[in-house]
């Protein structure tokens, strides 16, 4: 497709996408759900694992192969802004009553649903059929372990912020240990794409380059105020492209190294100046997140394939993946808190919130379809792990409510709180 064709296509996909995504948070809503998940869904909704199967040429006339990787740029361009949101919104002085219990909670949350995933590929892989022809057991199992490891921390702090939950002590702790999980989850990927290109390069770029990106940010915290006094007699025109432009400096600092755009917007987000011409040009990017993340989970959802699970092996694959997924994170995360000294009613709501995957997993998913670490199956039997998992964090965490609303009042234990048994 030229250019000018490119253009009308991607408005009309669009469309198709925002009403979509509307259409199924809305259903979704009234069961409780929060909007990101509607969106996970509509994108799967918009790929072949239904409307290919029912209007195959509606899918192909929609999301042309060309236009798919435009969705995808446009995509990231909404992650972007929307964790540079996440991370300003993110209060660090709410996680230092709960560092040493959100550092065990992050270990747990990460070796053991790894330690699952490498057992499952290592026993089961072959025989599924599942597995890339040319990627060796070890990167398979790795990548998978790591897959499951991931923990959703932007939907993660959605559901903490509209559920009010972000000046309780299961909410700040959860926060924490997300936010580290992620990092170190990153960091293990980068090491299993060297594995798969046969080189420890990745592996030091990224922690090498993640070292540069804590000094960086170092800095930047140390001029809060004077960067805040020059933002005051900026003209907020200005501001916004200085605003920008600094965003997509360190996003593409965080791709080139290996730790993705999304953790170097995340951070940048968190060791921002506020001020109040500042807080005004960090709202005006809220809405490019709202409007663009929605593209990057329908193409998640055109790569996503449900009747590549047809066979009998690949199904118990998959059951096997989203029952150690839930037992790698909500049963680790929930003993380690309990191991930490937190009660059981914050323990449960802890491994409730870590164990959903969303869109970083998906993102994670992307990276290893590029590479060629994972089959379309694999990649359709993991995105079923995402949408179990997130799908199943709401309702959960309210039956852990209403367990407690009954007996014990609303069970809601502020950051500030003493730990106790």
């Amino acid at each position: 497709m030229s250019p000018t064709e490119l253009g009308p296509a991607f408005f009309l996909a669009t469309v198709a996408i925002l009403a979509t995504c509307r259409l199924v948070s809305r259903l979704l809503g009234r069961l409780g759900q929060p909007p990101v998940v509607g969106e996970m869904l509509a994108g799967v909704v918009l790929g072949p694992s239904l409307l290919g199967a029912l209007l195959p040429g509606v899918e192909d006339g929609l999301f042309p192969h060309d236009l798919r990787p435009v969705l995808y740029v446009a995509g990231q361009v909404g992650l972007v802004a929307f964790m540079f949101h996440v991370g300003w919104d993110f209060r660090v002085d709410r996680l230092r009553s709960v560092a040493t219990a959100a550092a065990t909670v992050s270990a747990a949350g990460v070796a053991v649903p790894v330690g699952l995933g490498v057992a499952l590929v290592a026993t089961a892989g072959e025989r599924t059929g599942i597995l890339a022809a040319h990627v060796s057991m070890p990167v398979s199992a790795l990548f998978v372990g790591v897959a499951l490891a991931v923990t959703a921390f932007p939907m993660l702090a959605r559901i903490i912020d509209e559920r009010g939950l972000a000046g309780t002590r299961h909410g700040a702790l959860s926060l924490g240990a997300g936010a580290v999980d992620d990092v170190v989850a990153w960091v293990l990927l980068a090491g299993v794409l060297s594995l798969a290109h046969g080189s420890p390069g990745l592996v030091s770029k990224a922690v090498l380059g993640g070292l540069g990106l804590v000094l960086v940010m170092a800095v930047v915290l140390r001029m809060h105020g004077r960067v805040a006094q020059l933002a005051e007699r900026t003209a907020p025109e200005h501001l916004f492209w200085v605003v920008a432009g600094a965003l997509f400096v360190v996003a593409w600092y965080t791709d080139v190294i290996g730790l993705y755009a999304v953790f170097g917007a995340f951070s940048l987000g968190v060791v921002f100046p506020r001020s109040p011409r500042l807080d005004r040009t960090v709202d005006t990017l809220g809405p490019v997140g709202t409007l663009f993340v929605p593209l990057f989970f329908t193409y998640s959802g055109l790569n996503t394939d449900f009747t590549l699970l047809g066979s009998g092996r690949v199904l118990l694959f998959t059951a096997g993946c989203v029952l150690l997924a839930v037992a790698g994170k909500f049963g680790a995360c929930w003993l380690a808190a309990r191991a930490a000294g937190e009660p059981n009613q914050v323990a449960l709501r802890v491994g409730a919130l870590m164990n959903a995957r969303g869109l970083m997993q998906l993102v994670a998913l992307n990276l290893g379809l590029e590479a060629g670490i994972v089959t379309q199956a694999m990649f359709s039997a993991l995105i079923v792990v995402a949408l179990v998992t997130t799908t199943m964090t709401t309702p959960l965490l309210a039956l852990i409510e209403r367990r407690d609303r009954a007996p014990r009042g609303s069970g809601l234990v502020p950051v500030a709180a003493a730990e106790a048994g």
